[in-house]
């Protein structure tokens, strides 16, 4: 959530900055710098009536001591119509704050300055490529037939138990998901991240604190009766392990990593784009969370990047890393790059990652905040990245590592897998 102070700071570049996000409501901006000014000047009234009560209240007691009773009743009477003047002032202060509250949890968060602009995918920046795209047998087949091939995943009865896009698993196909999970979880805990198993399920305050709401509210599913909605990522729910909390500087940075299944409810198109497991309801994935000084967050974000940048490459996966523009953004993010293999048998790019600062968007929301060395009250900064997400590096693995007799198994998963090879 930004702060008020931060739009007062520079409305023009604040409008600039949301531009550059492709958001249209700018004129919300000066709604809410309208309700701050209104309710500022509603708390210097209901302070100043507070005031004249104390005072007198003051005086009541001095009259009393003078035996004035007349005087005593005329200023109990001035007493009780400064009361009700300041409940007045109360109820409207609150109905101005909900409603700056409001007003204010519409914006996105802005955008870096390296942000590019532009509204589509195809306005994301390259910023490095690495790998080799493989040359396939002439009768290679793309992921959705390998794995009916090999009989792996079944997508007919996960339908039949769920819906479209519910995939089962078995056998190898579920022994595979086990060792990437694994192995990604070591290499995370590796470099130094410590691992949680966190619930699946969040409260709508938790929602509120990392964005999802009120932004993303129909791509989750929502368990109505206890208003719960279940996880479309682990950073939900490891990131609010830090709501309403006051840290020591000594603290950071906090680095935390957790495997989840995650729910979107935003699959449901047709096409090739979307066959196999390209786009589902539910998948796995393992996530990487910071929680940081702000002025080393965007050094920290250049280590994220490389951290999924080598997990990938110790895959042996062609990939390609984006610098997205501003209306590919989520709404939280100030900075995010993706990260994309290339899928051999489809010949076409996949999403697998994104690494994202978002600075004291989130923290702001959930009140996480350190004292620094000056014994001063600061918002942390907080960026995450999926380390990795299970279901398209699975597609390119069985694609790109096809072959006559089989699929083979990069070399960092064999010990996981148990064989070089998926038969």
């Amino acid at each position: 959530m930004l702060q008020v102070t931060v739009l007062r700071s520079n409305i023009d570049k604040v409008k600039e900055r949301l531009a550059v996000k492709n958001f249209k409501q700018l004129e919300l901006v000066d709604e809410i710098i309208a309700l701050d000014d209104k309710r500022k000047r509603i708390q210097a009234d209901f302070d100043n009536t507070q005031a004249k009560v104390n005072a007198a209240s003051k005086e009541i007691g001095k009259l009393m001591a003078q035996g004035k009773k007349e005087e005593v009743e005329r200023v109990k009477q001035e007493v009780v119509e400064l009361k009700s003047r300041g409940i007045k002032y109360w109820i409207e202060l609150e109905d101005t704050e909900k409603l700056l509250q409001d007003k204010i949890i519409m914006l996105p968060n802005l955008p870096s300055e390296i942000v590019p602009h532009g509204k589509l995918a195809e306005d994301n920046v390259i910023v490095r490529e690495g790998g080799i795209q493989p040359s396939l047998y002439a009768n290679a087949l793309p992921h959705w037939d390998l794995i009916k091939k090999h009989d792996i995943i079944d997508f007919e009865t996960g339908a039949k138990i769920t819906g479209s896009g519910f995939p089962l698993y078995k056998g190898k196909g579920a022994k595979l998901q086990r060792a990437l999970v694994q192995y990604f979880l070591d290499y995370n805990t590796a470099a130094g991240y410590v691992e949680y198993i966190p619930p699946f399920m969040v409260n709508e305050a938790s929602a509120f604190a990392t964005g999802q709401l009120p932004d993303k509210e129909g791509q989750m599913y929502h368990a109505t009766a206890d208003n719960f909605y279940l996880i479309p990522t682990a950073e939900v729910p490891v990131t609010n392990i830090y709501r309403d909390t006051i840290l020591k500087e000594a603290d950071l940075p906090i680095k935390m990593t957790a495997y989840s299944p995650c729910f979107r409810r935003e699959a449901g198109s047709f096409g090739k784009d979307v066959r196999g497991l390209n786009r589902v309801h539910q998948f796995e994935k393992v996530e990487i969370i910071q929680i940081v000084n702000p002025t080393t967050s965007y050094k920290v974000l250049d280590e994220m990047v490389i951290h999924v940048e080598q997990l990938i490459q110790s895959l042996e996966l062609p990939y390609r890393i984006l610098r997205l523009c501003g209306g590919d953004m989520s709404f939280a993010s100030a900075l995010t790059y993706d990260f994309e293999v290339f899928s051999a048998a489809q010949q076409r790019w996949l999403e697998v990652s994104s690494v994202s600062n978002f600075e004291n968007f989130q923290t702001n929301r959930m009140k996480c905040r350190y004292k620094d060395a000056n014994g001063k009250m600061q918002l942390a900064h907080s960026l995450n990245g999926s380390s990795l997400a299970l279901p398209r590096i699975v597609a390119a693995l069985l694609e790109n590592n096809q072959t006559e007799n089989g699929i083979k198994i990069p070399t960092v998963l064999q010990s996981y897998f148990g064989s070089d090879i998926l038969m």
